[in-house]
């Protein structure tokens, strides 16, 4: 009986360890940073005036990350933007372990490359504590995603939790990965 691991979990093992142990001279294995979780979030500012919208959302981000997605709520009351607080506004899905590393494959080796005009994703997204936000402007980039039944275009981010302490080592460790960052 074989057990399958993930092209990118294995790659992690014995590519991205030693190369991030060398650039940084990490004593022990334990003090490379790894990535935690892939959260992807959605949101749908129209959903205060279509419920639909949010059911939409979540199947999409469901076929996208291969798990089931949930609804997000709002936390208080808002009148300029008609928000009540317990309302519908968005969809996020957290992928760990091996649906991460898949999710990561596919995003880097499908997704990425049939974006039109890309030339690498940009520096700035990093929060100053290892961790890494990507903003895709259409969900239609993923192969999941059938063009002809999607009822509107919409964006999403994608967060990348490392346990890395610094952004200079997030970086190295997302590039080691092969995720695409402007030159």
């Amino acid at each position: 009986m074989s057990t399958y691991t993930p092209t990118f979990k294995e790659k992690y093992n014995k590519e991205v360890i030693p190369a991030l142990r060398e650039e940084f001279s990490y004593k022990n294995v334990m003090e490379v940073p790894r990535l935690k979780k892939i959260v992807l979030s959605q949101g749908i500012g129209e959903a205060t005036a279509d419920k639909k919208l949010i059911e939409y959302a979540v199947d999409e981000m469901s076929r996208i990350a291969g798990q089931k997605a949930i609804a997000t709520y709002s936390k208080k009351d808002i009148s300029n933007f008609k928000l009540r607080k317990g309302m519908p506004i968005g969809a996020k899905v957290t992928l760990r372990g091996e649906r991460m590393y898949e999710f990561l494959e596919r995003l880097i080796w499908a997704a990425l490359p049939s974006i039109r005009d890309f030339s690498g994703i940009k520096k700035s997204g990093f929060d100053g504590r290892g961790n890494y936000t990507l903003g895709i402007t259409e969900q239609i980039i993923f192969p999941e995603i059938d063009i002809d039944k999607v009822n509107r275009i919409t964006g999403m981010d994608i967060t990348f939790v490392t346990t890395a302490n610094t952004d200079k080592e997030a970086k190295a460790l997302l590039e080691k990965f092969g995720l695409p960052f402007k030159k």
